[in-house]
This record gives C-alpha cells, structure tokens and sequence, in this order.
C-alpha cells in the first residue's frame, strides 16, 4: 500500500497534525536563513554608567549607512554641529552683550503691554519701557562699540529671517498704532501736558460718578455730574481736532461715555445738534409755509381782478348804421 493511501485512512484530526508539523517545520528553516543575512543589533539605551565606547557603538549602530555621511568614531557625540566657526565669522563679546540686553528690555516691554491691554494704558504705562528698547535698539543699529565694532550687521543683517530687526519692527508697529507719540515726549520722558490735563479731568468726572453711584440715585448723579462730564466732552473735542489723541485717550473717554448713556442712562443736548435740529425743522416746515404763502397770493389777486362791464348803446352810433343799411 501506498503512502498516499495510508495518508488518506488516517483519522482526521491525525492528518491535521502531521499538516502542521511539517509547515512549522518550513518556517524554522527560513527563519534560520533570515538569521545569517541580517546583523544583530543591540537596542538596549545604555545606562548613566555606559562608557564612551559604549556611546560610539550605538551610533554607529543607529546612524544609517550611507555614502556621504561617515560619523567620525573619534568624537564622542559625532552626531553634534560645530560648536564653534572661525572668529572671523563669530560675533563680539561687545555685541552678544548688547543682544542681551535687547532681550530683557523686549521682554519687560511685552510684559508691560499683556498687563496694559485692557482697560489700554499701553502709552501712559509702557513709554519709558518702549523708550528703553529703542535706545538699545539704536545702539545696535547705529553705534559704534570699543574698537569701532559694529554689531549691525552681525546682528540685523546675517541672515534671510533678520530676527532681531523683525522682532524690534512689530513692537514699533504696536506703538504707531496706538499713535502713542501724540502722548507722549519726544524722548519718552514723560505723558504730554495736555495728556495729564485730559487725565485729570476725567479723574475729575470719575469721582463724580462714584460719588452718586454710591447713593443709587442715578437721576442725582446726571445733575450733579452734568458739568464736568460736559468739560470733559468738550475737552476731548479739542484735543481731536489738534490731532493730540492717542489710543489711551480714545477707549477711557469711550468707557466714559457708556457709563453715562448706558449705565446711568444720562442724556444732555450736545452744541452741535442745535443747528441740526433748526435746519431739519425748517426743512420739515418748509411745504407748510410754501402753500400758505401760494395760497395768500392768489387770493390777494382775486380781489384785485376787474370785471368788464357792457358798453352803453350810443343814438348817433345806431344812427349811422342806419344810413349805411
């Protein structure tokens, strides 16, 4: 009897053995083969013990062959940038120390803006800080350090992001925005004299309305306050007009005013709509006065209007038409 045909008496589940032994069988011997053509490496991360060589072989071990990059065995960490160029190309000591500085001051500057934001006193807080950049800034830009050292170009210009320029630049954009040079000095010394007049008179109207808010007597507080909110209004019209606005001034006198039209829901005639108001009743009464003006016209001209009366017949007239008949 043939193999095959002891094979097929076998039982079922014997014939589903043997099936099995045999394909793991074939698979330790491709895992075998697979074994001599792969390198063995050893992924375990070294402890704070592991040695320098220990270090130089697992780089070795993890950096991918390849035939433009050769890590150097010599170096313990060869995967690292230089850590130093030629000092042709290396930056002062002068300039890395005024960098520093243009980092702290960046820094105390920002910090000044994030707590000024709301309500914005951007002007009346940060301007000696901001002040403090552009000084060195300057210093960067245009002086000159020992040794006629120049950091422009080593700092502003060595490369295509110009880091230290672009971070100076949007900083100044905040500052042109708020057109806080209106408030303040030319050097940044100190708030304009008309900017600590304006501060003073809402200081002025502020203390009025807390002074009524108190009392819960709102229709107390228009009275009372009315003056000096009216001063304050007429204040700020002036200095919009003298172009001596910043953005500090502009949101505290827009907070003023929802206080009192709003909050407190005070109301008085402002100068300016007195004009508006007679030219638009004029024009409202203008048909009026039109049609009466025509109707009183015409009626004068109606009494005026001669009627023609009928000639009387003449005798000699009759007589001559006689004698023509």
């Amino acid at each position: 009897m043939s193999f095959g045909r002891c094979f097929l008496k076998l039982p079922y589940f014997t014939n589903m053995f043997i099936v099995q032994v045999g394909a793991l069988l074939i698979a330790l011997t491709y895992y075998t083969n697979a074994q001599t053509s792969v390198v063995a490496v050893n992924t375990t991360i070294p402890g704070s013990e592991q040695s320098a060589s220990g270090l130089r072989q697992l780089a070795v071990a993890v950096v991918p062959q390849s035939s433009v990059f050769h890590p150097s065995l010599r170096s313990q960490f060869s995967l690292n940038l230089l850590s130093a160029f030629p000092e042709d190309l290396e930056v002062s000591n002068y300039c890395v120390e005024l960098l520093a500085i243009f980092g702290q001051r960046y820094s105390t500057y920002v910090n000044c803006l994030v707590s000024a934001a709301r309500p914005v006193k951007v002007c009346q807080n940060c301007y000696g800080t901001y002040g403090n950049l552009m000084e060195i800034y300057k210093n960067i830009s245009d002086q000159m350090g020992p040794g006629n050292v120049s950091c422009r170009d080593s700092l502003l210009r060595s490369d295509r992001l110009m880091l230290v320029f672009l971070l100076y630049s949007n900083l100044e954009d905040i500052w042109t925005a708020s057109e806080c040079n209106r408030c303040v000095s030319l050097r940044h010394y100190s708030l304009t004299n008309d900017t600590l007049y304006f501060m003073e008179t809402l200081n002025q109207s502020l203390s009025c309305f807390e002074k009524y808010q108190k009392q819960g007597n709102h229709s107390e507080l228009c009275t009372e306050c009315k003056a000096t909110y009216r001063g304050l209004n007429e204040l700020y019209s002036r200095m919009e007009k003298n172009h001596t606005l910043c953005i500090d001034i502009e949101d505290s006198m827009n907070m003023t005013r929802i206080l009192w039209s709003k909050d407190f829901n005070c109301s008085f005639p402002r100068a300016e709509t007195v004009p508006v108001i007679a030219v638009s009743s004029f024009m409202l009464f203008l048909p009026i006065i039109f049609y009466l003006s025509s109707f009183l016209h015409s009626e004068q001209k109606k009494r005026k209007l001669i009627h023609p009366k009928r000639a009387k017949s003449n005798p000699s007239f009759i007589n001559i038409q006689d004698k023509f008949s």
